[in-house]
């Protein structure tokens, strides 16, 4: 991405450039007392394609970005990535060649490049056409004015020139500035200008128009600058490198208006290889050089890096020192930057014999001893020395060191054990003179024992002399002595077993592992008589008899433990190979009160400088007489102060950069409002901090999605997807190396546009159709089950009709002629008795077929329960019915029944009116067509279903069919009104004595019983109940 701007300076940052202004020039600037090779070294080559063009000058902005002006255009960086920089469109540069910038106090840059200067402020760009020329050098007074000096000038005005309100003014020889250009500009502490010609060195006060010269009278060329740099200190103190003769370094010095020559015989270099020169926050002078390096001069020490150091170029063209108190130096190959370390490293070029550092011990007077390839180190202040082998070393390996009680120093050397004393070294050997053997560990007890665990041996020492040797195989398998402050030794085993040694008499405290063969590395006694160890993997506790380890599962960030260190306040320092980790005493007391406890706990790794490593030797690490802890690894030697560990306490200001929606990028302005249906979102974020920017970590929140920060470690980017309409804002916060976080952070409002169907509109709109969909279907619903009701109330209306009609017309009549014939009967008796008995019989007659009538008259109620019934068999059924209600002596029809096609599942209300009408049919053809042959057919078709009832009868009388039937009876006009309701065509094909066939055809869409249809009526029992009641 190119970025062209921010989203706003949030008040944080304000904040943080005031406490970063208002802490002072000690806090933030680098460690006088190291050397050059000591601090952290970082570097960006062109050819590793960290820019595209040779760099040329550097700035840091209020927001925290630093900007490299290229010979290719701009470039700012946050620690992690170099983005090229891209005006606005419409604009550009007068010239992409940048050769100067500064970073004013409003958070603005000013930009020199070849051609002008120009002026990025607040996501604009101001070009000053007007002005013509190379801009050397940018500068701001103490009162915010911006002044440049300029060479190659075409517009007739002077080298020197400022803006004010976005008005130029340039001043020339008639404003006291006596050369045509100018290459030099720096701001004194009175507010006066010193500015460097060519040949000439001037102090220029603005207000008075007025200037002392300086350097007058050389005689070289314009073309050739003898006025090489200038700088300006924080006491005031102007340095100038100008050109002169002689094989090494000279420099001017202004102060209390005194010029004052300082040579510099270690940088056998010419004046005129002087580059820049750049006085930083602690006043040192770092001097660059056109094939040397760089150089950095503290009182009369000098110290030198250069290209075989690492430096990107031997050219250098510019320093600049940052904020935070980073040095940064322009080459003419890319940009170098150099930081304060929290743990400083000695090695050969500070003065180490080799780079074989094996085991290291502090004294009690101050001393710090390393014990090297052929030589015994030794650091007394910051001044490294050494004892070689050949030259006072009586041999060529150090194995271990001891101090007494005494001050006397122990050493194992090569397979022996020496005293050094009064620069003296005394051998302690056998009775017989012969060596002890290679020495492993030396101690000294309560009673001023020395005890040393040589060859394979115990052996115990006092005035000198071996007075105990003593071996076992415990004794064999232990490596690391330590004393007891109840009396007697610790031996750590290589099994994992501490075993207490005292007056001849040994304790073990079994490793409470199972097969354990972890060996004990390292031990370390409190004056309470608990005992620390190391093994490859844990940290172990003796405690009262009571073992317990602490491990990766506790909170350790790694498992392969070196060895251990206790500093001034009883916090443990542990060196793994992760590096060194600092445990708190209180966390160390909680965890051995509940040993689940995670402990907290601070890591120097390889971005503090730290590199741990594992040797064989002891002791590895020791803390010397001022509370410094050092280590060595084999290598190089290493030390911390922890009571004087510099911490960032500066939060780093967070910037969100870049937003990416479905692939296109927007600038993130408040307010974005991002198109529908975006359903990728990247947000590029960053946080500026150059101390150690790969451990900068984020948090951050999409408030209107997520419900809690995300934690996100180092990455510098969030991502969403298939986020809905509707307005958001990003926060986004970060935490410096030291983990102190920047809560305020930066944050972004932003929306997404809905489409047309996300509005709330369209929304309203469907919820509304939804709602009348759903009451046109309860209104169908409510309309079918009225129609159903209807339906079985007409029809059980119209069967007690029918039964009424039939009781009218049958039965009814029956018992009215019964009645005359009792009546008769009555008469004739007692006259005439066997009158009255035929009469008798008669009536018995037409009283049992009253009673067959009654029950043809109620069979359409009984055929209710049969609704559910196949229609073939309903058929069957009614016909053995009829049949059975025959007059004794009445010749009976014959009954077919046919069947064509396949069966189909009839729907309830269409069955049982179906149902009804063949009752009706058959009724009609058993008891009044006096036939001999009676017939159904039904017919299950696609389109429709079919029934026909035929006889060979003696037909229907064609005024009855045209009538509707016999009047006062009811049977036909029934049938047809069945049919009408369930949508059915009935037809009569009749004639007298022809028989007669009627046919109900029913279409298909009323007649069959949908499947959706018959799963609703067996799955819900009301509607199923309610269709049988129907």
């Amino acid at each position: 991405m190119i970025s062209t701007g921010r989203v706003r300076i949030q008040p944080s940052l304000v904040v943080w450039f005031l406490l970063l202004i208002s802490a002072g020039s000690s806090l933030f600037a680098l460690n006088p007392d190291l050397s050059i090779s000591q601090y952290a070294h970082s570097t960006w080559r062109v050819q590793d394609g960290a820019f595209r063009s040779a760099p040329n000058a550097v700035a840091q902005t209020k927001d925290g970005y630093l900007w490299i002006g290229t010979e290719g255009g701009l470039v700012h960086f946050d620690g992690v990535r170099f983005v090229p920089w891209v005006p606005p469109a419409g604009v550009k540069l007068l010239d992409p060649r940048i050769f100067s910038l500064m970073a004013a106090s409003d958070g603005s840059l000013w930009i020199g490049t070849g051609y002008s200067i120009s002026h990025w402020r607040r996501n604009e760009l101001i070009n000053y056409s007007q002005l013509s020329g190379r801009i050397e050098a940018i500068a701001e007074d103490h009162d915010g004015t911006v002044w440049f000096v300029r060479t190659q000038i075409t517009d007739g005005g002077g080298p020197v020139c400022r803006i004010t309100n976005d008005q130029p003014q340039c001043f020339g020889k008639a404003d006291g500035i006596p050369f045509p250009i100018a290459v030099q500009l720096r701001v004194g502490n009175s507010g006066e200008l010193w500015v460097g010609g060519y040949s000439e060195l001037c102090r220029w006060k603005p207000a008075s128009l007025s200037s002392d010269c300086f350097a007058k009278g050389s005689q070289v060329p314009e073309t050739f600058a003898s006025i090489k740099a200038i700088a300006t200190g924080n006491d005031g103190t102007v340095w100038v490198a100008r050109e002169r003769p002689g094989s090494f370094l000279q420099l001017e010095r202004f102060a209390q208006e005194k010029w004052t020559t300082l040579s510099y015989p270690e940088i056998a270099i010419n004046n005129s290889d002087v580059t820049t020169l750049f006085v930083d926050r602690d006043n040192t002078i770092w001097v660059g050089s056109a094939n040397h390096g760089v150089f950095r001069i503290v009182g009369n020490t000098v110290r030198s890096f250069g290209r075989t150091d690492g430096l990107s170029s031997d050219a250098v063209g510019r320093f600049y020192q940052d904020v935070e108190g980073t040095v940064w130096v322009v080459t003419s190959a890319g940009i170098d930057n150099f930081r304060d370390l929290k743990v400083v490293t000695y090695s050969m070029r500070e003065g180490l014999t080799a780079a074989g550092a094996g085991t290291v011990l502090g004294t009690r007077d101050g001393t710090v001893w390393i014990g090297n390839f052929h030589a015994l180190d030794f650091m007394q202040g910051s001044k490294l020395s050494s004892i070689r082998a050949g030259n006072g070393l009586p041999g060529l390996y150090i194995t271990t060191f001891f101090e007494d009680h005494a001050g006397r120093l122990w050493v194992g050397i090569d397979d022996g054990l020496w005293v050094y004393e009064n620069q003296t070294f005394r051998p302690v050997r056998h009775a017989d003179g012969s060596k002890l053997g290679i020495v492993f560990s030396i101690t000294e007890d309560t009673l001023h024992n020395i005890w040393a665990r040589a060859g394979k041996n115990l052996d115990r020492i006092a005035d000198y002399r071996l007075q105990e040797e003593t071996t076992s195989p415990q004794i064999s398998t232990s490596y690391i002595l330590a004393a007891s402050p109840q009396g007697g030794i610790y031996l750590g085993l290589v099994s994992g077993d501490l075993v207490q040694y005292d007056g001849g008499k040994s304790q073990t405290f079994a490793s409470n592992e199972v097969g354990n063969t972890r060996q004990i590395r390292d031990l370390l006694v409190e004056p309470d008589g608990s005992v620390w160890g190391t093994t490859l993997d844990e940290i172990v506790r003796w405690k009262n008899g009571e073992r317990k380890n602490l491990t990766t599962r506790n909170g350790l960030p790694c498992d392969e433990i070196f060895a251990l260190v206790e500093d001034s306040r009883g916090s443990l320092w542990i060196e793994s190979k992760c590096g060194v980790i600092e445990i708190e005493r209180a966390q160390l007391d909680a965890w051995w009160e509940h040993p689940e406890t995670v402990v907290k706990f601070g890591l120097l790794d390889g971005s503090d400088g730290m590199q741990a490593g594992l040797t064989p030797l002891k002791p590895q690490a020791t803390r010397s007489a001022d509370g410094k802890l050092w280590f060595v690894n084999g290598r190089i030697l290493q030390m911390l102060d922890p009571n004087h560990l510099q911490r960032n306490p500066v939060p780093p200001p967070v910037q969100i950069e870049e937003i990416v929606a479905d692939h296109k990028s927007h600038s993130p302005q408040a307010g974005l409002r991002l198109p529908a249906l975006t359903r990728d979102l990247e947000i590029d974020y960053t946080a500026l901090s150059f101390v150690a920017p790969q451990k900068v970590q984020f948090r951050y929140m999409l408030e209107g999605r997520d419900t809690a920060w995300q934690e996100t470690m180092t990455r510098r980017q969030a991502f969403y997807n298939n986020l809905g309409p509707g307005h958001y804002r990003f926060r986004v916060m970060a935490s410096n190396n030291d983990g102190v976080w920047n809560e305020a952070g930066a944050y972004l409002d932003f929306s997404i546009l809905p489409a047309y169907y996300q509005t709330v509109w369209f929304r309203l709109l469907c919820a509304i159709a939804f709602l009348m969909v759903l009451w046109s279907i309860f209104q169908i619903r409510v309309h079918q089950l009225r129609r159903q009701f209807e339906i079985g109330v007409e029809a059980r209306v119209n069967e007690r009709t029918r039964i009424a009609r039939e009781l009218h017309d049958t039965l009814l009549q029956t018992l009215h002629g019964l009645m005359f014939q009792f009546q008769a009967v009555r008469n004739l008796l007692p006259r005439r008795p066997e009158d009255a008995m035929r009469s008798l019989d008669d009536a018995i007659v037409e009283t049992e077929k009253a009673l067959a009538e009654g029950r043809n008259a109620i069979q359409g109620i009984r055929s209710e329960s049969r609704d559910g019934d196949d229609l073939a068999e309903f058929l069957k059924n009614a016909s053995k019915d009829f049949a059975s209600t025959a007059k004794p002596g009445e010749s009976l029809p014959t009954f077919d029944l046919i069947e064509e096609g396949q069966r189909r599942s009839v729907s309830s209300d269409v069955n049982n009116e179906v149902c009804r009408i063949a009752l009706e049919l058959l009724r009609n053809a058993f008891r009044h067509a006096q036939a001999t042959r009676i017939e159904a057919e039904i017919r299950y078709d696609a389109q429709m279903l079919r029934l026909r009832i035929r006889d060979n009868g003696k037909g229907i009388d064609p005024v009855v069919l045209r009538e509707g039937g016999v009047a006062g009876h009811w049977g036909l006009k029934g049938v047809r009104e069945r049919a009408e309701r369930i949508g059915a065509k009935i037809e009569f094909w009749s004639d007298v004595g022809l028989g007669t066939e009627i046919q109900v055809t029913v279409p298909a869409g009323v007649a069959y019983q949908a499947e959706s249809e018959e799963r609703l009526l067996q799955s819900n029992p009301r509607t199923k109940s309610r269709a049988k009641q129907s």
